[in-house]
């Protein structure tokens, strides 16, 4: 059954000002150290489960992580502390990448995104609440998925690549960053390493204790945002139980290239439906070369839904995915599915 503390254990809080003394700390700590950014995930877990580090290593004082700026190809560059607010209000963000702009707007509520980072966004945790209410589930390390048993609760679970765990990635900057085809900027006392933001966050099948490729050590510094799709046509959209406050149920977010009313690329990324965000790879080679019209929407809709595996509570998530992609195809938000 779960346990809930509601009383956050002790640690010895470090709040280091440089990125070296940072990466020094986690070095020193390893999976003893817990980093906190904006303290929107890290709270919730320090006072509600049984997650105890020795030391909290608080990135508030490193400004060095903070702030946008342009790139030599013409990209931009996001601090990985840089606050959601921030993201959304930078002329930059506006003006090339909208998208990105609308995914950071569109999570919780004002006063969260005042102080979430983009970090903390793309690095948080599932929240299935069997996992974060304490149950010894797989990715607690337990031998059971209590969401996908006969009687479980499982409205927001996975309908993609479930294996063993069934929780889904919550972020909504996430596809929209994999759209753009990001990078993501991860240093350690090791040096420095870049990996795409979409093999940045992992499945259970590869390792179902973390949803990302951050090692002990190590800390998700910048996003590389490249100029390869500034300026296409961007679409994003998040269905939600509340219009505040709420994780996604499902998001889309999608970047084309049309000459001419034909699709001359795209990238398409749907989240939520999965322990990671899921690109669209069948749907963005099948609408290349083809016109952007209703019949070219409905035949992605039904591509992107193929293999979905829904569980007991959460199969309307399979029409879901469907119209968000039709609706991503045609570039009406309002337009009927």
């Amino acid at each position: 059954m779960a346990i809930i503390h509601d009383v956050m254990p002790v640690f010895e809080l470090f709040q280091p000002t440089t990125v070296d003394d940072t990466l020094a700390l986690l070095e020193t700590y390893k999976k003893d150290a817990w980093v906190l950014a904006g303290g929107l995930d890290t709270f919730d877990w320090l006072k509600d489960r049984n997650k105890r580090r020795k030391v909290v290593v608080d990135l508030s004082g490193v400004q060095e992580l903070r702030g946008v700026k342009t790139t030599a190809d013409g990209g931009i560059e996001i601090g990985a502390a840089t606050t959601l607010t921030d993201v959304v209000k930078h002329p930059l963000v506006k003006e090339k990448y909208p998208i990105l702009m609308q995914a950071a707007e569109l999570v919780a509520s004002p006063q969260i995104r005042n102080q979430g980072t983009v970090g903390g966004n793309v690095s948080q945790d599932t929240r299935c609440w069997y996992y974060r209410s304490g149950w010894s589930c797989y990715r607690a390390g337990g031998n059971i998925c209590y969401a996908d048993t006969p009687s479980a609760i499982n409205r927001e679970h996975a309908i993609f690549d479930a294996n063993r765990c069934v929780a889904v990635n919550p972020s909504d900057t996430a596809p929209a960053l994999i759209a753009l085809d990001a990078r993501m900027v991860i240093r350690s006392s090791d040096g420095e390493r870049v990996v795409d933001a979409e093999t940045y966050f992992i499945g259970p099948s590869i390792d179902i204790t973390r949803m990302t490729v951050l090692r002990p050590g190590e800390l998700l510094t910048a996003i590389r945002v490249p100029a390869t799709w500034a300026g296409a046509e961007f679409y994003f959209e998040k269905v939600r139980e509340r219009q505040v406050w709420d994780f996604p149920l499902v998001n889309v977010a999608a970047v084309l290239k049309v000459s001419n009313g034909t699709i001359a690329g795209s990238r398409i990324v749907i989240n939520a439906v999965a322990a990671h965000p899921v690109r669209l790879k069948a749907v963005e080679d099948a609408v290349a070369g083809k016109r952007r019209n209703e019949e070219t929407a409905r035949m992605a809709g039904e591509l992107a839904v193929q293999g979905a595996r829904p569980l007991a509570h959460n199969g309307y998530k399979i029409p879901l995915v469907r119209n968000l992609v039709k609706r991503a195809i045609r570039g009406e938000a309002q337009a009927r599915a």
